[in-house]
């Protein structure tokens, strides 16, 4: 099913079935007719007003996000927990607005009725919707193509169970063997197409949405070079684990129907934090813009007095998921730094940064436009810095998982931003890329506001770097 059809579903349902709950429990609270329930002013407004309370409250705990062949239960479970929290924060509002107004009823307690009916009724939708998305997983509308690199009793074992149940809708179009040995070996009719050097070209040509490793133990060391292989692809990824790894508790597992796998995660911050985290970099900017307007005013000026050119400088740089967008900045340097040199890194005492450019990048003035990229959704605040597109194919070669940095928003400042210095070798590229996978697999809005405020000790006593 295409993902904006399934949301455009799950939306229409919530929205249904969370204005349905709020009807019953008025008809019930007030016993009255349906005619004079729905004319009565102080009907609507609060049923439209609560079902916009939900609606924030299910897209922070990313109830709309795509869902694929996942546990009815969990996303139960998940509703129960959003409203557990939703319907006490109502609880709590109702208690002090009785605080302030000197009335003391157990009126207030009607609420947790209201959250029966809510609980009924919105996961009787979310049901109906999820069974007949199972439907059409099973008579093959909206299935995904899978791929299984390894040839082996896990990975036949595997392949069975996503055989015996079409509810999963994977089908697996074919093995990928380690080396050229498992070519031809076949099970179930699938056989192995292609070797583990050549998958890049595999997931394009089979359209490849979801991929399952099963290596053995001795095969390892060819487990980063299928990982980073897919990076930059749109695919899922999840590994069969090895028994000692899951009773040493060294392996975060889900399960296929009682066959445990390994979910690669490339960012582990909660949906609620995304969220907010955006909504933060949407408020912060556009406040930053109208602060630093003054600054940008007097920028603009000195940059056009000192030199020809423009007085922003616009270049393609590679985003989330490999969107490439175009990076706005005040311009430091010479017009046509590049012109006959091509692309390459700016290093400390660049002879090409003009003198204003030079001060604008001491004092950090020249990064201030790039607010607008956060604004527009192309950056956050906090995140791996941007790369241009020439860089990221070039050092995605000679490193390994390096393309992993395109799973999360770039950002303005990073943790490697204010732990190292410019990057002027390839080993400077390597030492940020660690810094850069810490980032990724802590993120979370604490760490955020740690660089934040590590940024501010930097921009106050000149150090660091941030391009």
């Amino acid at each position: 099913m295409n993902k904006k059809v399934e949301k455009s579903l799950i939306l229409i349902t919530d929205f249904l079935t969370v204005n349905l709950a709020w009807i019953v429990f008025f008809y019930l609270r007030v016993e009255t007719g349906w005619f004079d329930l729905i004319s009565q002013p102080d009907f609507l407004l609060p049923m439209f007003a609560v079902y916009l309370y939900w609606l924030v409250i299910f897209t922070f705990v990313g109830m709309y996000r795509t869902w694929f062949a996942l546990s009815r239960f969990d996303e139960l479970s998940t509703l129960f927990k959003a409203s557990f929290v939703g319907i006490f924060i109502l609880f709590f509002l109702i208690l002090l607005d009785d605080y302030r107004s000197g009335t003391a009823t157990s009126v207030r307690f009607y609420i947790f009725f209201y959250w029966g009916i809510f609980l009924v009724f919105v996961s009787i939708g979310r049901l109906f919707i999820r069974s007949i998305q199972r439907r059409f997983l099973i008579k093959g509308i909206g299935r995904r193509n899978a791929l299984i690199v390894g040839f082996n009793n896990k990975a036949n074992e595997i392949h069975t169970t996503i055989l015996n149940h079409r509810a999963l809708g994977l089908d697996i179009v074919g093995y990928i063997g380690l080396n050229k040995n498992d070519l031809g070996k076949d099970f179930k009719s699938v056989s192995v197409i292609d070797v583990a050097n050549n998958l890049e070209s595999i997931i394009d040509q089979y359209n490849v949405k979801n991929i399952i490793i099963s290596i053995e133990r001795h095969h390892e060391d060819s487990l980063l070079e299928v990982i980073s292989k897919c990076e930059g692809k749109n695919v899922e990824i999840k590994i069969v684990p090895d028994l000692y790894d899951i009773i040493s508790g060294q392996a975060r597992t889900s399960q296929i129907y009682g066959v445990p796998l390994i979910d690669i995660m490339p960012e582990l911050m909660p949906e609620w934090e995304k969220k907010l985290k955006r909504l933060m970099d949407i408020i912060l900017s556009f406040l930053l813009i109208i602060v630093t307007f003054p600054i940008i005013f007097v920028a603009a000026i000195a940059i056009k007095l000192e030199s020809k050119g423009p007085i922003f400088y616009r270049q393609e740089r590679m985003g989330m998921n490999g969107k490439i967008f175009r990076i706005l900045k005040f311009r430091t340097m010479i017009q046509d730094a590049e012109k006959h040199s091509g692309p390459v890194w700016s290093t400390k005492d660049d002879p090409r940064i003009t003198k204003i450019g030079g001060l604008l990048r001491k004092i950090r003035v020249d990064e201030i436009p790039q607010v607008y990229n956060v604004l527009k959704g192309d950056m956050s605040f906090v995140g791996p810095r941007p790369e241009r597109p020439f860089f990221v194919e070039k050092l995605s070669l000679e490193i390994p998982l390096y393309k992993r940095r395109l799973k999360v928003r770039p950002g303005i400042t990073g943790w490697a931003q204010v732990k190292h210095k410019y990057d002027e070798t390839i080993d400077d590229v390597k030492v940020k890329l660690r810094y850069d996978l810490f980032y990724i697999e802590n993120i979370s809005l604490r760490m955020d506001f740690k660089i934040i405020f590590r940024t501010i000790f930097v921009v106050l006593f000149g150090k660091g770097h941030f391009e």
